[in-house]
């Protein structure tokens, strides 16, 4: 197919527009409408001390929470089974040693390590236990305050029982930037915490002046913030392990497994509350997302584990200064992890807001695993990413511009993916045995896609064992985002439905990676090889216009630069990083897509014979 120098073809404008509203349907379809969102100043927040936000905040020793010293008020939360639960799990802890990643091996614990864990639990039960409910807890709390959760399952009866979209709070509904009536303002949440959240943790106080309407177009700084009331708040688990904390939004019959049968929309909401720290708990089955962090500045979620979410186990939306560590998320709907419209600090940021690039979000040592996809992030501008591993997805990673309400950053820009394992994402959701409900449309056996993404570097990281290809990277043009079909023009800063050449997909870098062959030497190839159906390791649309788009210093499962496969081959396949690599159109690529988006359009993924191959498990090579 022929096209012209920056110019979307007419069959493929039509379908990428019905391609972004597939993407969005179903969120837009079970869930409730978000709020326009703005990220915080980045600049700390001084009217509390010590100061909130304005960097990754530091977790308190859970030994300190016995202390009567240092700011805030300690909270303790228990069941009457607590120290039975910890006694079990501490036992079994120092014989046979706890798995806090599936990837990584069991962890023991010393005699010594032991007997104090117990003391100090012992100590929190019998003197500082007030509260059965976390709910109840957060409450009470304020800045500074933390709040230790002894071992337990907790269902949150009287958040399960808070009436789901009571007719009393839609006046505190709003219209966002698409707008659509009815989206949930901040207001509504402090107002009815529990309407769609099983433990809502609200950091501020409305602010005096009701939100923009319509939305400002510069997402810079939250116009109609309040004063700190719960900075600073950190919820931790007192077990061994995140798995002695359990916090349930749905069918707790159903352990770490489906069906989710979810009672809430949200298992832990933090809004707007920066210095926020959740570490050693378990989080499932909400109806949307486990943990949903927003327009927070300042946080850390650490040592936990999400499961069978209908859609994310963990969202962070519309912050600054956030650091994801030592998880586990699997059995989502969507993705496991989602740090989406994070803070543009990156190469498209203001430079009078963030005068230094910096990335505002950071992902490491996580296993995400048996989702839909491992890792989403629309317009997730500036995360580092490494030192993870994505397995047994459909796909295992995707950074895009399928922007949906809400969200400020296109195009999204200046991640950095390095030191990373994307291997056997070969899991089909799509399948009518599948224990997966997916709420997404993507291509099974893919180890990576970048959807209309610039300036990211995608470094050092090992693909392997993908059996549809390694990575993908096409263009999502301006005219398919904003505009009749998206958002209106006006309150999305960088889109111009009328961009001649559009504004993505460019400058992105692949290079150090090992493709088809494990970290210890085993070969497991990405794809066939075969051009035909383009199942390579690398993939790319050559979209007419793209420019700086690279790989180089890559090898493949023989060890060699020669032994990678690619569509286009190589030397098409550019290697220089600079204005000679052009994107000049790619026939095959563009079938292929038109296919898809096609299915996609008419919901036919389950569909036989399939039209579009990317809903079908692949051949293993």
């Amino acid at each position: 197919m022929e096209r012209g120098r920056g110019r979307v073809p007419r069959s493929r404008r039509a379908l990428l527009v019905a391609l972004v509203g597939a993407l969005l349907a179903p969120a837009l379809a079970s869930a409730h409408i978000e709020r326009a969102s703005y990220w915080p100043d980045p600049a700390p927040d001084c009217t509390i001390s010590p100061c909130a936000g304005g960097q990754v905040p530091t977790a308190r020793s859970l030994a300190s929470a016995l202390s009567t010293t240092g700011p805030g008020v300690t909270r303790v939360v228990c069941q009457p089974d607590s120290l039975t639960r910890l006694h079990r799990s501490v036992k079994e802890a120092k014989t046979i040693g706890y798995v806090l990643r599936p990837t990584q091996p069991r962890v023991k614990i010393s005699e010594a390590e032991a007997k104090a864990l117990n003391s100090l639990n012992g100590r929190l039960f019998k003197k500082r236990c007030a509260f059965s409910s976390i709910q109840a807890a957060v409450n009470a709390s304020g800045n500074n305050d933390r709040i230790v959760i002894l071992p337990g399952l907790y269902t949150e009866p009287q958040s399960r029982e808070a009436p789901t979209n009571d007719p009393s709070c839609a006046q505190y509904k709003i219209k966002n930037d698409r707008g659509d009536t009815g989206a949930v303002s901040y207001a509504y949440q402090w107002h009815c915490p529990n309407d769609q959240n099983l433990i809502a943790v609200l950091g501020r106080e409305p602010g005096p002046n009701p939100p923009p309407d319509p939305p400002l177009s510069d997402r810079h700084g939250i116009p109609d913030l309040g004063p700190c009331v719960r900075c600073n708040l950190q919820i931790e688990g007192s077990g061994v392990s995140p798995d002695d904390v359990m916090i349930d939004a749905g069918n707790v019959n159903s352990g770490d497994h489906g069906p989710i049968d979810a009672v809430k929309d949200v298992g832990i909401r933090v809004d707007r509350a920066d210095g926020f720290v959740l570490r050693n708990v378990r989080v499932r089955h909400a109806n949307e997302h486990d943990i949903y962090v927003l327009e927070s500045d300042g946080y850390l979620l650490e040592r936990f584990k999400t499961f069978y979410a209908g859609e994310y186990g963990v969202l962070t939306f519309v912050e600054d200064h956030g650091l994801i560590q030592d998880c586990d998320a699997a059995g989502n709907g969507d993705s496991g992890l989602y740090p989406g419209a994070g803070a543009d600090t990156g190469n498209q940021r203001d430079t009078n807001i963030y005068p230094a690039f910096r990335y505002s979000q950071e992902i490491r040592r996580c296993d995400s695993h048996h989702n839909s996809g491992g890792y989403s992030g629309t317009d997730g501008n500036a995360t580092w990413v490494h030192d993870n591993n994505f397995y047994d997805n459909a796909l295992g990673f995707t950074t895009d511009v399928f922007t949906a309400a809400g969200h400020p950053g296109f195009p999204q820009d200046s991640d950095l993916i390095e030191n990373n394992n994307f291997y056997s994402n070969n899991f089909n959701p799509y399948l009518a045995s599948s224990d997966v409900v997916p709420s997404v449309p993507l291509p099974v056996g893919t180890g990576l896609w970048i959807a209309g993404g610039n300036d990211n570097v995608i470094r050092n990281n090992h693909f392997y064992d993908n059996w549809r290809r390694g990575t993908m990277v096409f263009a999502v043009p301006d005219q398919l985002v904003c505009g009749p079909e998206g958002i209106n023009p006006e309150q999305l800063a960088g889109c111009n439905p009328s961009a001649v050449p559009p504004s993505t997909s460019y400058r992105n870098q692949f290079y150090g990676n090992v493709m088809g062959r494990a970290p210890d030497g085993t070969v497991l190839p990405n794809g066939t090889g075969d051009l035909s159906t383009g199942r390579t390791d690398f993939w790319w649309d050559q979209y007419s216009g793209n420019t700086g788009n690279c790989w180089h210093d890559n090898v493949g499962k023989e060890g060699t630069a020669a032994s990678v496969t690619s569509l286009p081959p190589s030397p098409i396949l550019p290697s220089a990083c600079d204005e000679t690599s052009v994107g000049t159109g790619g026939p095959a690529q563009e079938q292929e897509l038109t296919a898809c988006f096609a299915a996609i359009e008419n919901h036919e993924e389950k569909e036989e014979p399939a039209t579009c191959p990317w809903f079908t498990t692949p051949s293993k090579p």
